[in-house]
């Protein structure tokens, strides 16, 4: 069975344990996945204030600086089928909009979208305004996702991290990549 390649691109919104999380679900899944992951330098900031930690340094993935154009997933040829921005700030998604290339975040998100693969934006702004709505629609029309990270509580998370995991558990889904989660309809 040949590997998933999956994008990680990690903006400086808040939700840092988001990411955590969903690192930490990957991980699980390395036998079957590559995983490249590209960082801002404030989501490394951000991680580092919210977690208290630095332990996405600690990840068996392979990591790009943000300005790394000959990373394999800056071109369509090295078929990664899947990219997840999380969190995903507004910024982010209005360079993802509007086709600015101008590092390996946005350019990885526009290979995604031109070669028709599977984008997934883990908006974690609030309030919106219009102009984040019509960002979100346009990434819409053009085949992304928009998964904001609004946890469930139908499986009764007791901490942080298992709030967190719900949302994680949804893109993991999304992204068609399979670990036991809580469905609904499950033991109610």
């Amino acid at each position: 069975m040949e590997k998933r390649k999956i994008v990680v691109a990690v903006s400086g919104a808040s939700g840092s344990i988001y990411t955590k999380v969903l690192f930490d679900e990957l991980q699980k899944l390395k036998a079957n996945t590559i995983v490249g992951v590209v960082m801002s330098d404030n989501a490394k900031d951000v991680w580092k204030f919210e977690l208290d930690e630095e332990s996405y340094l600690n990840y068996d993935f392979n990591f790009y600086e943000k300005n790394d154009f000959f990373a394999p997933f800056a071109s369509g040829s090295a078929q990664y089928d899947t990219m997840i921005v999380c969190p995903c700030s507004m910024g982010t998604l209005g360079r993802i909009t509007s086709g600015i290339s101008n590092d390996l975040m946005s350019r990885a998100a526009d290979v995604i979208l031109k070669e028709r693969r599977k984008l997934i934006l883990v908006t974690r702004d609030t309030p919106i305004n219009l102009i984040h709505i019509k960002n979100m629609e346009t990434v819409t029309l053009a085949g992304g996702i928009i998964c904001p990270a609004s946890p469930s509580f139908y499986s009764k998370p007791q901490t942080i991290y298992e709030a967190a995991k719900t949302v994680v558990d949804r893109i993991l889904s999304l992204a068609n990549l399979k670990l036991p989660e809580y469905q609904w309809g499950e033991n109610n």
